[in-house]
């Protein structure tokens, strides 16, 4: 006998289900997809002994034709494609006809279906996945789809599964997940035949996205609604505010057609979008839904459909970006100026974007947007010291004599904080963040003037990933003061922006970490400048300074320092007379 033999075909399908259900949450997943595609606007999933003993999904959807019945549950038995080139025009999450065969082979598989009468069918497939008695049932329009004692015969495999409790919780966070993305239907989900999770119907994904993943009234408010579209493709993005965010990025997700997918390039431009945004390494939270043309996405290179390609990924990925980036923009600047939002002309706005046109319903968020004309294309410029815009003593007592009326400097505490005076109201400013916020503004007023080094540095790069960042950006560093000169893992720094203060090692470390920047690398750099030319905590400024400072700050129309902290909090008469319980 040869050594190459054909597997037993029951033994082939057994492996081949391993591919799509490895877990009771990939039930879930696949039964849920099923439920979505048959029309089902009710669909409600049960699961026992987290999902081990029991996953059930329920839908009022199309229902499930007797002649159907009897092969639906074979292997590549579907009714979403035909050929090949189908797969360029299918909508549907599922295709292939993998999920109840698959579900069959691993599992005690059950089907209630109806077509719309009272009369309906059920189906059993016995063990070992050979054949199925179908039988006469009473049921309304829909399917009901039951997996019972998962990997009951395969106990090799069943071994390797979680607690319950574990397995329960990833199917609830896979039932989450389908439900973000279809607001317009409701969802159930029943855990030991209690009742742990109810969506009802949602007006908007924000909506729907509170629902499930905020469930906090309270925040709400600073959740927004964004739309979008580009060639072939559409984008709504969900995104909270600097009021809400996480020291992970869990609560951000991204959806295609539908379909939760793992794509960490749109992941990232949803971080580029919004840097500046949220402080000391926190990360937004939100979810993109993009909706794009059948022809221009591959969802079948992934066994369970959780990775895609896109033909236009770098203009989906531009315009994620990009759209983040000018309604932080709005969104700050309306906060800073003491507006609820940026008003329009017209109710229904709109913002083109590099051709792009983005509009926002008026149900989809605080905030309404501005033309892009508004926005600065940055040219970033030389830094100016701290002497050169505080510290010079005969300036400052000038810049003293101008300030504004309204504002009225009290004193510093702890080093740090300028508390001011203004509009009968009381502020404490972080001296730092305010004055790199100033600085970052000033940067941009000017080119940046580089100062060629008397002594180059001279450094090596640990990866070509480095070397090709460095001989690629070679002239945009240039404009940023920057000339480095080498390759092949061997370079020299030639010229600095003026006034750099920082060592060779962590002047080498900021160069390489604007690889990271993507896009956004001239913010990068000028935020950097910024931060390591501003006054610092502990440094104190001298009454005259502060005051400038002070004012400076509140003619800010951003006032959150580069990296996202806030540079202004204001304390209310309301709070302190409550600490000396007089209210």
């Amino acid at each position: 006998m040869g050594v190459i033999q054909f597997l037993p075909p029951e033994e082939a399908r057994k492996i081949a289900a391993g591919e799509v259900i490895d877990r009771p949450a990939a039930l879930v997943r696949e039964f849920i997809d099923n439920a979505v595609d048959s029309g089902g606007t009710v669909i409600e999933t049960s699961i026992e002994g987290g999902g081990i003993k029991r996953v059930e999904v329920s839908d009022d959807g199309c229902g499930i034709a007797r002649d159907d019945l009897e092969i639906a549950w074979k292997t590549h038995a579907t009714s979403k494609i035909y050929a090949l080139d189908d797969l360029n025009t299918v909508k549907t999450l599922g295709f292939r006809g993998e999920a109840l065969a698959a579900a069959s082979a691993v599992a005690r598989l059950e089907i209630l279906t109806s077509t719309g009468s009272t009369e309906g069918w059920r189906l059993l497939v016995v063990p070992e996945g050979k054949d199925a008695v179908i039988e006469a049932a009473r049921r309304i329009r829909g399917t009901s789809v039951r997996a019972m004692g998962l990997f009951d015969m395969m106990p090799a495999r069943k071994r390797f599964l979680k607690r319950e409790g574990s397995e329960a919780m990833l199917c609830r966070q896979i039932f989450i997940e389908k439900a973000l993305a279809f607001y317009e239907r409701s969802f159930r989900f029943v855990q030991d035949h209690k009742i742990k999770l109810f969506f009802p119907v949602a007006n908007n994904f924000k909506e729907r996205f509170a629902q499930a993943i905020i469930q906090n009234e309270t925040v709400f408010p600073f959740l927004h609604e964004i739309h979008v579209s580009g060639e072939g493709f559409s984008v709504a993005i969900v995104i909270g505010g600097p009021e809400i965010y996480r020291e992970n990025r869990r609560s951000q997700f991204i959806f295609a057609n539908g379909r939760r997918i793992a794509d960490y390039s749109l992941q990232q431009a949803m971080e580029y979008g919004s840097q500046g945004v949220f402080p000391n390494g926190t990360h937004p939270v939100g979810a993109v839904f993009l909706d794009i043309d059948p022809h221009l996405a591959d969802f079948n290179v992934h066994p369970a459909k959780l990775e895609a390609k896109f033909i236009p990924h770098n203009a989906i990925h531009h315009t994620i970006s990009t759209t983040l980036r000018v309604f932080f923009h709005n969104l700050l600047v309306s906060k800073a100026m003491g507006r609820d939002a940026v008003k329009s002309k017209s109710e229904d706005a709109v913002l083109e974007i590099d051709g792009l046109t983005m509009d926002e319903p008026p149900s989809a968020g605080a905030s309404v947007f501005c033309d892009a004309s508004q926005l600065r294309r940055y040219d970033y410029l030389e830094r100016q010291s701290v002497s050169d815009e505080i510290h010079t003593a005969q300036e400052a007592r000038r810049a003293a004599a101008d300030l504004p009326d309204a504002v009225r400097y009290l004193g510093t505490v702890f080093s740090l904080f300028l508390l001011v005076e203004k509009d009968g109201r009381l502020y404490a400013i972080d001296q730092h963040a305010a004055h790199e916020r100033v600085l970052y503004n000033k940067f941009v007023s000017k080119p940046i003037l580089k100062q060629e080094l008397l002594v180059p540095i001279p450094f090596t790069t640990d990866n070509s990933g480095d070397d090709e960042f460095l001989s690629g950006r070679c002239v945009q560093l240039e404009k940023l003061g920057i000339v480095i000169t080498g390759g092949n893992g061997s370079w020299r720094i030639e010229a600095l922006p003026a006034l750099w203060r920082l060592g060779d090692i962590e002047t080498v470390k900021a160069i390489l970490g604007l690889k990271d920047a993507g896009e956004d690398i001239a913010e990068r750099w000028a935020a950097t400048i910024a931060c390591h030319g501003a006054i610092r905590d502990g440094e104190r400024l001298d009454d005259e300074s502060a005051a400038r400072l002070a004012a400076e700050t509140f003619e800010l129309q951003r006032q959150r320092c580069p990296h996202g902290r806030p540079v202004i909090t204001e304390i209310k008469k309301e709070d302190l007379l409550k600490a000396v319980r007089r209210l």
